[in-house]
């Protein structure tokens, strides 16, 4: 019972600093966090000791917990590397043929494309299920996992949630899906680095009109 509550209460305090409800350089409570999550010291400090191994949170030298923030150089740094993975396998996806998840995905990506009102957390949840579709295309199953870390860090950078335009990145998804469904892997790689180009490129945008 009690690891049930701790991972109900680790699961619900990350999604809550992913969300942005708590915000990076926080200094956290456990009183206030016991009372706001229901749930009880033993679980919390479980729940804690798991986000600060995860370096989602930090232990200052008195003892304080404080939500990490995440830079621009680190945020930029993740593109870069999963433009290098990510890449390869499109590449890979392309050389085994299209995939019914990623054959999903490109029809919910049509319907951004086309200019659909989406707030940030439906777009990125369909985010999540593209790339995660190109990884599994290419049959790399751990590739999902360190996806899924890399972009929950990404995340808890506030600069990633100051779009609310999607319509660009699902048109540079949709190129990536039909290099692979053609299966030209060249094509398919340079479709996905040219993604993360441009994804880089809106961040670096932003900060200019800063």
């Amino acid at each position: 019972m009690t690891e049930a509550r701790e991972q109900t209460a680790y699961q619900d305090i990350k999604a809550a600093i992913l969300d942005g409800r708590i915000e990076a350089d926080t200094i956290l409570s456990e009183r206030s966090l016991a009372v706001e999550f229901g749930v009880s010291r033993t679980p919390l400090r479980g729940a804690l000791s798991r986000l600060e191994r995860e370096s989602v949170i930090a232990r200052l030298e008195n003892g304080a917990l404080l939500v990490r923030s995440v830079s621009i150089e680190h945020l930029l740094e993740i593109v870069q590397l999963r433009a290098i993975l990510e890449g390869t396998a499109a590449r890979r996806a392309a050389e085994r043929g299209s995939h019914a998840a990623l054959d999903a995905s490109a029809e919910e990506m049509r319907r951004f494309a086309d200019g659909a009102t989406v707030g940030f957390d439906t777009f990125w949840a369909a985010d999540d299920r593209f790339h995660d579709a190109v990884a599994e295309a290419a049959g790399y199953a751990l590739l999902p996992g360190i996806l899924a870390e890399q972009r929950a860090t990404a995340r808890r950078c506030t600069i990633t949630r100051v779009h609310d335009r999607f319509d660009e990145q699902a048109r540079e998804h949709l190129a990536v899906v039909e290099a692979i469904r053609a299966g030209d892997g060249d094509a398919a790689e340079a479709a996905m680095e040219r993604h993360f180009d441009n994804v880089r490129r809106r961040f670096l945008d932003w900060l200019g009109r800063q």
